[in-house]
């Protein structure tokens, strides 16, 4: 890591003075993890700019693959930055909120990488049809890509809504398309195909089969998981413990996946009558506060020790036998 060399960093200043302006305590926890990245990679980069932005001559020719993992964490300059991630920090709390952290964190992680895949697509389709190499050698870097993509998310869920853009209401479903091109009249210097690449992945999450696609993927991942964890699963707000409720306590809890939580079920499953009995002492522990079908609490609830519960177990189960 290099340290960026000195500077008046106003651009810093004024993210900070947002950040603390909003109160950290009201920004999500993914959402203030990948700004404080941002940050970071800005103040300490990975890498030298120039070989941290992605073209397709660098990723494609060269094979230099992790440009794709660095070009949206770094920026040219502290107002590119505050720029990027003052957008960021209010797209991401929505988005965050409404999808949960985890989901969110995977959507920004496909974002980031198919963003810079369409970008490299694009540059080298206008290649061929131009037969001009300046596009593949355009080297791309900042998170202006992975804002569009968020901001087509965001407008997905708001259609009805409207945006002024330089003081004119635009329609959300058109609003991306309108800044794209104001964008690039205003600041000739900003990738007109880096911030394409982000709307079209937009449209792939929203309207394309990219947000069917990442759920089956997480299923795989959850289904490899659920072989070796029975009762955990997946959901848009992330992963969930074993669950589970204990006789009149109601919630989440957390049991052996291989036992039922009634210590009168039946459970034998290969078990010797050994490990069945312990495995029925360990099952009682569990079922504090669970009451028989009478109300009544049962007899070594609350009041009895652990050798007094696995001792009126033994003897429940040896007259079971004798019977």
């Amino acid at each position: 890591m290099r340290n960026r060399p000195r500077g008046s960093h106003l651009g810093l200043m004024l993210l900070a003075s947002q950040l603390f302006q909003m109160g950290l305590n009201n920004i999500p926890p993914v959402t203030l993890a990948v700004l404080g990245l941002n940050v970071y990679l800005y103040l300490f980069p990975a890498a030298p700019l120039m070989q941290a932005c992605v073209s397709v001559q660098q990723a494609y020719w060269f094979k230099d693959w992790r440009r794709l993992l660095l070009s949206p964490l770094h920026h040219a300059d502290d107002w590119h930055l505050y720029f990027n991630m003052v957008s960021f920090l209010w797209k991401g709390t929505k988005l965050e909120h409404r999808l949960g952290g985890p989901w969110f964190l995977y959507l920004l992680s496909v974002f980031s990488l198919l963003t810079g895949l369409v970008y490299l697509l694009l540059e080298a389709i206008l290649t061929e049809l131009t037969q001009d190499q300046s596009y593949s050698m355009a080297c791309a870097v900042g998170f202006s890509g992975v804002l569009f993509a968020l901001k087509v998310l965001s407008n997905h869920y708001h259609p009805g809504g409207v945006t002024y853009v330089m003081g004119f209401p635009v329609s959300n479903r058109y609003v991306s398309w309108v800044e794209l091109v104001l964008i690039h009249m205003t600041s000739p210097g900003t990738s007109l195909i880096g911030h394409l690449a982000g709307i079209l992945v937009g449209l792939l999450y929203t309207a394309g089969p990219l947000k069917a696609v990442m759920k089956k993927c997480a299923g795989f991942v959850t289904s490899n998981r659920y072989n070796s964890q029975p009762s955990a699963y997946y959901s848009s707000s992330g992963y969930s413990g074993y669950s589970g409720t204990s006789g009149g306590n109601s919630g989440n809890h957390q049991y052996p996946p291989d036992y039922t939580t009634n210590y009168g079920s039946s459970y034998t499953g290969g078990l010797t009558e050994q490990e069945q009995l312990e495995a029925a002492i360990r099952n009682s522990l569990n079922d504090r506060g669970q009451t028989s079908p009478s109300g009544a609490p049962p007899p070594y609830g609350f009041h009895l020790s652990e050798e007094a519960r696995a001792e009126d177990i033994r003897l429940r189960r040896l007259r079971r036998f004798d019977s």
